[in-house]
């Protein structure tokens, strides 16, 4: 096979596999009902003067399906922690003991999981754009070719659509395993 056709299929395959991950990243964000220290993944804290990951200054865990909590390296840390939890906007209300922050998770509504379902189906439509957009610039690449047989071109625009559907179909996937975590009660 000629090397500037493997170039554009290992090109989009690479575009396709960051697609796939980019959605595993978002939908690890969205609330499945039991408490998970990603749930806070997006909490930046001003740390003295820096806007730093959560994670950074303070230990997340679930100690059950239903609490999170948050051990601060540094106890005066624990106001910054706390008031950066408010302004994530996640839904939370982080109740301070002295030692650490505890948030009770609630139980989601029928409505919440509808919304979240909805959201996450927005975000698999997403990750399908991005790769049908690897496969659009594969073929448009394929076919600038000089140097390629119609041949060699042909069979490489079978592998890039072999390669979108799996990649497609491996989406549905994902999102088929999200849905039914998130409308588990």
């Amino acid at each position: 096979m000629n090397e500037d056709i493997q170039f554009i299929l290992d090109t989009a395959k690479e575009s396709m596999d960051n697609a796939i991950a980019h959605l595993e990243k978002q939908l690890a964000n969205i609330r499945a009902g039991k408490a998970s220290p990603a749930m806070l993944g997006s909490v930046m804290v001003d740390y003295y003067g820096s806007q730093t990951p959560l994670n950074q200054v303070a230990n997340v865990n679930t100690p059950d399906g239903r609490t999170i909590t948050v051990q601060p390296w540094e106890k005066n840390m624990l106001q910054e922690i706390e008031r950066a939890i408010m302004i994530a906007n996640l839904g939370f209300n982080p109740m301070n003991n002295g030692e650490s922050i505890i948030i009770n998770v609630p139980p989601l509504t029928e409505e919440r999981r509808r919304d979240l379902a909805k959201q996450a189906k927005s975000e698999a439509e997403d990750a399908k754009i991005g790769i049908r957009n690897a496969r659009r610039d594969a073929m448009h690449d394929i076919k600038k070719l000089d140097d390629a047989s119609e041949d060699l071109k042909a069979n490489a625009e079978i592998d890039i659509q072999q390669m979108t559907d799996s990649y497609v179909k491996k989406t549905d996937d994902i999102l088929s395993v999200k849905e039914k975590e998130i409308m588990t009660v």
